[in-house]
């Protein structure tokens, strides 16, 4: 019998100790699925065997559809309605949870069984506090008494670095940030003192200092108090943060399973490989390898590989043949494989494909001078008498130009003004101060209402979440058909031509003509929304978010599609992201952001490779890697600034090298470094230099 192991976290050492028959919960030949309408078993997990050891903690990878968050919540004994188990185990502690009536389930989640959902402020209610919600959750799965729930409640959100745990339980959760009420989720999480932990997608969307703060926060929770925990996420930079063990998943199949060490560093199932080359990296300048193909429905392989289509090592065995988990000894990892031995000593996966270096010119299409944007409401006899009631905007003094065929990133943690920004160029928030001019000589309103057809059509948003700007009562070809009949009077034959023709540019197609979105996935829609921008022949595509809810191997097709887009088209990008390895990969420029003030401006290159603000330093510290043995540095304190101080620098609060007064009271001025990267700071460049080489 083949010892467990465990790995146990000592300071910022990990020390592996082998533990026998120490599991905790335990699945078993797992099998779920639905029936077709035509009587047909069609499976979305097939012969799931894992198992959890006590203490520690699982990554489950894979694209959206593999069978993650279904595996995840079959763990805690939940199958999705309309499906059904068709066969196996889970056992939690020797009992089967799948067996198991709602009563007896009760006694086990909350208080054996815990999980942490992807959204806390959706998990959240709204108009309940934070303690009182906490509360609840100790009533629930705890017997203390109101005096010791209420010492429970401040543990809790100490445990989970909280500050002031008395003032944030008499908040709402709008009154914190994401980060915060994740921290929450993860505290109401623990009141019951769990053994297993069951995470779904817990820190995605959450800027990057945000993300690294959680994940640190999960890592001392696994020390501190020994709790198992399931991690499931398409992030691999999370997942080789946390991960003792990670399962990747495949088709609702586990293609490889092993140390994080082991899948990270070497690889050996070509689905791995080709997610690992998908991912950005901030180390390398280009685009990701794009992997090509889709994942298959449930149902539509019948015998072979599922990865047969997509794979680059394919045989005619592997059509035909389906593979088993194989035990790989030196590797210490299983895989679903016939050649894995190929991949066993391949060094490539850090390779990326270099995007089109084009020459920029200094061609202005877009220029913002002195622009404000305030949330502040001013009141009717403010207005008539031209009364100024806010002077510390959320968004304040920027100035940037934007030339034509350039791609500028907007980056910065969430509440840097980002979208705010986007939102006032594309004339949904109307500007405070300052002017936004177009192609040199036209002043964009900031009243929608008030531009002219040719000004609506140049500037095209892509919002973050397709789910929630497709119309899901219209099929793909009356989503395109609008832009093109709004601003082209097109129809008939000519209206359907040029339909076909942008889904190919997107790698759709005229089959998806008659699709709605319930029917596409979430790369799918998300190229519906590009195909809906570059309808109106824009010069100007602004991008919030495009690719943070996206799997990776998605973001790369996405990624690659948009570049392919701006080459074809001479398209200019303004790109909002989160992600700083996704700005690397994409832009010409970066505009850095903090409490909706300009920090620091330049090309990326020099941006990335020289980072001359300490806030910059920041952000760029907290970025995951894809690799166990790369920590995120974690320069800047976990403080959520609720608005910009009233004078001096805005990054005082929390700046480590923050000068004392001056800092305080005065407006940084703007340097102009070697690079050509122009930033907002007291401390003389050189100076930064060699502070950041300490």
């Amino acid at each position: 019998m083949r010892l467990q192991k465990r790995w146990v976290l000592i300071g910022q050492q990990k020390l592996r100790f082998n533990y026998m028959n120490e599991i905790i919960q335990k699945v078993k030949n797992l099998s779920i699925g639905f029936r077709s309408k035509k009587g047909e078993e069609i499976l979305i997990l097939r012969n799931i065997s894992t198992n959890i050891q006590k203490g520690e903690t699982v990554g489950i990878v894979g694209e959206s559809g593999s069978g993650k968050s279904t595996l995840a919540l079959a763990m805690m004994g939940y199958v999705k309605q309309g499906l059904y188990t068709i066969d196996g185990k889970c056992l939690f502690n020797s009992s089967n949870l799948l067996e198991m009536n709602n009563r007896d389930l009760e006694k086990i989640r909350g208080r054996k069984i815990a999980m942490i959902p992807q959204n806390a402020g959706q998990s959240l209610t709204p108009n309940l506090k934070i303690g009182y919600q906490i509360d609840e959750a100790l009533k629930l799965h705890t017997n203390f008494n109101k005096t010791e729930r209420d010492k429970k409640i401040s543990e809790l959100l100490n445990k989970v670095r909280l500050p002031s745990p008395e003032t944030i339980a008499l908040r709402y959760p709008h009154e914190l940030s994401g980060g915060q009420q994740q921290r929450v989720a993860v505290a109401m999480a623990l009141a019951g003192n769990p053994e297993l932990l069951l995470l779904d997608e817990p820190t995605t969307g959450l800027d990057v200092t945000t993300q690294a703060h959680v994940l640190e926060l999960l890592n001392f929770i696994a020390k501190d108090t020994g709790t198992s925990m399931v991690y499931v996420s398409h992030d691999l930079g999370a997942i080789a943060q946390v991960s003792d063990r990670i399962i990747v998943m495949y088709s609702g199949e586990i293609v490889l399973e092993g140390p994080s060490r082991s899948i990270l560093k070497k690889p050996i199932h070509p689905y791995t490989h080709g997610l690992l080359k998908s991912i950005p990296k901030l180390s390398l300048s280009g685009l990701p390898d794009s992997m090509p193909g889709t994942q298959p429905q449930p149902g539509s392989i019948l015998s072979g590989c599922s990865f047969f289509d997509r794979c680059n090592l394919a045989e005619d065995k592997c059509k035909n043949n389906s593979p088993e988990l194989e035990y790989i000894d030196d590797l210490e990892t299983s895989v679903r494989c016939f050649n894995y031995k190929s991949l066993k000593d391949k060094k490539d996966i850090n390779s990326q494909i270099s995007k089109n270096e084009a020459n920029i010119e200094e061609n202005e299409i877009l220029n913002l001078t002195d622009v404000s944007i305030s949330y502040a409401k001013q009141k009717l006899i403010d207005q008539i008498l031209n009364k100024t009631v806010d002077t510390n905007p959320t968004v304040k003094d920027i100035n940037i130009n934007i030339n034509k065929g350039e791609t500028i990133a907007l980056v910065g943690e969430s509440g840097s003004g980002k979208s705010t920004i986007l939102k006032s160029i594309a004339g949904l928030l109307k500007t405070k101060d300052g002017k936004i001019r177009f192609e040199k000589d036209r002043d964009l309103s900031s009243d929608l209402k008030k531009r002219n057809p040719n000004d609506l059509r140049a500037i095209q948003l892509i919002f973050q979440n397709p789910d929630e700007s497709l119309n899901p009562n219209h099929n793909v070809e009356e989503i395109l058909s609008q832009p093109l009949k709004l601003y082209f009077g097109l129809s008939g034959g000519e209206l359907k031509k040029n339909i076909i023709e942008i889904l190919e540019k997107v790698r759709l197609g005229e089959f998806y003509m008659s699709r709605y979105p319930r029917q596409l996935s979430g790369g799918e829609k998300q190229r519906v929304a590009v195909a809906r921008a570059f309808a109106a022949k824009p010069d100007i595509i602004l991008c919030d978010e495009v690719t943070s809810a996206l799997d990776v191997s998605v973001q790369a097709a996405v990624l690659n599609l948009l570049q392919k887009l701006k080459d074809d088209f001479g398209t200019t990008y303004i790109f909002v992201s989160h992600d700083l390895a996704v700005v690397r990969a994409i832009s010409d420029r970066v505009a850095v952001l903090y409490q909706g003030r300009l920090c620091e401006i330049g090309p990326s290159k020099k941006v990335y490779q020289f980072p001359s603000h300490p806030y910059t330093e920041v952000l760029l510290g907290a970025v995951l890697e894809p690799d166990p043995d790369i920590k995120p540095k974690l320069v800047a304190e976990d403080i959520v600034e609720e608005k910009p101080p009233e004078k001096g620098c805005c990054f005082q609060g929390r700046c480590s090298r923050i000068l004392g007064d001056k800092c305080k009271n005065e407006t940084p001025p703007w340097q102009i470094t070697e690079g050509g990267n122009a930033i907002r700071c007291h401390i003389n460049i050189n100076d930064l230099k060699n502070l950041q080489s300490q």
